[in-house]
C-alpha cells in the first residue's frame, strides 16, 4: 500500500476491519480526531476516507454520534464498479472455485472487444460458484488477460475477492466499465449450480471493466439467481 495516496491506506484499514467484522453493524467507528492521531493524518485526509466508506454503503453518519457501521444491504450493487465480495461484504459470502486460474487462448466467440496486446497474450480463467448467506446466488465467469499478473495461478481464491488480490497484489484498480444483462433461460448445468426452480429464469450479465493498467480489462459473464436478492446501481 506504499504507493496509495493517505486517504486510500485509511480506507483500506478500516475497509478490511468492516467486512472482517472486527467492526461489527452498529459500531461506532473512532471518531476523525482520534483516526487522525492514531494514523497521523490530517483531519481533511480522514474525511475523505470516511467519505470513501459513505459512498461504499459500508458506513453512514449520524449528526452528533460519528461514523456507524451499517449492514450490507440485501440488494446486491452488482450493476456498481464494486466487487461482489464489496457489494455483498465477505461475512456473509462464501466462494467456491469451480475451475481455477488457468492460461489458455481466448474463446473465438467472446462477446468483448479485445486489444491487440490482451489477443496475443492469451487469457486466464477461472469459474466461481458464489453463496451468499449459504444459497448459491452468483456463477461467475472470468476472463483476465494473461500480462502483469506473475504467478496468478498459483494464488489461493477460494473465499476471497478477485478485485482485492488484483489490488493488493498488482495494483490493479478497477476504474469503470461497461455492461449489458438481460434474463436468460438457463442449461441444465447453471440451474443445478444456481438450485434454480423448473422454468425459472436467471439473470445473465457480460461486464468489461476497465482498469489503471493499459491494456488489461476484466472480463466477467455472470449468472445470477435473483429470486431472493435485487440488484442496484448508483449513478
Amino acid at each position: 500500500m506504499e504507493n496509495l495516496p493517505q486517504y486510500r491506506k485509511l480506507y483500506e484499514v478500516l475497509r478490511k476491519r468492516i467486512l472482517t467484522g472486527v467492526y461489527q453493524e452498529g459500531d461506532l467507528l473512532p471518531s476523525e480526531n482520534e483516526l487522525s492521531a492514531v494514523y497521523e493524518m490530517t483531519r481533511p485526509t480522514v474525511r475523505h476516507a470516511l467519505e470513501t466508506l459513505v459512498k461504499d454503503g459500508l458506513i453512514f453518519k449520524k449528526q452528533g454520534k460519528g461514523s456507524i457501521v451499517r449492514k450490507p444491504p440485501q440488494n446486491i450493487g452488482i450493476l456498481s464498479i464494486a466487487g461482489t465480495a464489496s457489494a455483498v461484504g465477505v461475512r456473509y459470502l462464501k466462494t467456491d472455485i469451480l475451475q481455477k486460474p488457468a492460461v489458455q487462448a481466448w474463446p473465438e466467440d467472446f462477446p468483448f472487444e479485445l486489444s491487440e496486446l490482451e489477443q496475443e497474450s492469451g487469457c486466464i480463467y477461472m469459474e466461481r460458484l458464489r453463496y451468499v448467506e449459504e444459497e448459491p446466488v452468483f456463477y461467475d465467469i472470468n476472463h483476465l488477460p494473461n500480462i502483469y499478473l506473475p504467478r496468478i495461478a498459483q494464488r489461493s481464491f477460494e473465499n476471497k475477492s478477485l478485485f482485492e488480490i488484483l489490488r493488493q497484489n498488482y495494483q490493479i484498480e478497477i476504474i469503470g466499465g461497461e455492461q449489458k444483462l438481460k434474463a436468460v433461460k438457463p442449461t441444465v448445468k447453471i440451474g443445478q449450480l444456481l438450485h434454480l426452480k423448473p422454468g425459472q429464469p436467471v439473470l445473465y450479465m457480460e461486464r468489461k471493466l476497465t482498469t489503471n493498467k493499459e491494456n488489461f480489462h476484466i472480463y466477467s459473464t455472470i449468472y445470477f439467481n435473483s429470486e431472493k436478492h435485487a440488484i442496484f446501481g448508483t449513478f
